[in-house]
């Protein structure tokens, strides 16, 4: 649940990675780990993100939609998660997401977004798409241009739920932490291979007031590409392949990305 949660709120806005590149570039476009770009102002962005893992027929969708609020400075979004558990598809718990651009912006070297996100439980936690009970999660992301041609992005984030619900009813807090990190070679603004390691380590409901820590460590080798057309429009598609080591060794998978960002305003 929460490496699902983690997928569908890593998306935060698009600016060129770097002045330097002639073509409009791709930025805050990882699947896995979150960028510290806010989405500038008059422009949305609608993300959708598919997972499934190597053996299983369970399957993760997510839907995102980022606004700026006046500014770059600050930004609005939701996520709104839907799974196939086995024969069972429904909706899952909605993140309600708000950023503040507290340090740079797309075009520095150095920028950092705080991220607070209040989890709402619209998912069934009887059929195990939802937790049960509301919480909150904190990320900071910073990202850090080491060259023209490479990107790196750190993620530190803290989730929490009171009162969460394991599929037989039984009740719990809940608590998670995760760290992540990714790179991204961008001396093409078409093409972009990437490297994304995250690490989480939190609790399950495994009985009344009873948890059991949970942990997994996943390393995601991907590429994403830039579609950019006349209208402005630019369309990001994008796919990893997602590893287990360490307590999640032989686990395997695949992530697919599509990302949609143009102008709200009416040009003059």
């Amino acid at each position: 649940m929460w490496i699902a949660i983690l997928a569908a709120s890593v998306v935060e806005a698009q600016q060129p990675d770097t002045a330097s590149l002639s073509e409009p570039g791709i930025q805050d476009n990882s699947f896995l780990v979150e960028e510290a770009y806010n989405q500038e102002a008059g422009v949305v962005q609608h993300i959708s993100t598919f997972q499934g893992r190597q053996g299983s027929g369970d399957v993760d969708f997510s839907f995102t939609q980022e606004w700026p609020v006046g500014s770059i400075r600050h930004q609005l979004s939701y996520d709104i998660p839907f799974a196939r558990i086995g024969s069972r598809t429904g909706i899952g718990d909605v993140g309600i997401n708000y950023r503040y651009q507290l340090v740079g912006d797309g075009s520095t070297q150095l920028a950092v977004a705080p991220r607070f996100t209040v989890i709402v439980p619209t998912g069934r936690w009887k059929k195990g798409h939802g937790s049960g009970g509301a919480g909150a999660e904190f990320n900071l992301p910073v990202s850090y241009v080491l060259s023209p041609a490479v990107v790196t992005h750190f993620n530190l984030g803290a989730a929490a739920i009171a009162s969460a619900r394991n599929t037989v009813g039984d009740r719990a807090g809940i608590f998670e932490w995760s760290a992540a990190q990714s790179t991204i070679l961008t001396s093409s603004s078409i093409i972009q291979p990437m490297l994304e390691i995250v690490y989480s380590r939190g609790s399950e409901v495994v009985a009344e007031d009873r948890t059991e820590t949970a942990e997994n460590f996943l390393v995601a080798p991907g590429l994403r590409v830039a579609i950019n057309l006349k209208s402005g429009l630019q369309i990001v598609p994008g796919v990893s392949v997602p590893l287990g080591v360490g307590p999640s060794d032989g686990e395997r998978g695949f992530f697919l990305y599509l990302s949609f960002e143009h102008s709200f305003k009416r040009r003059r």
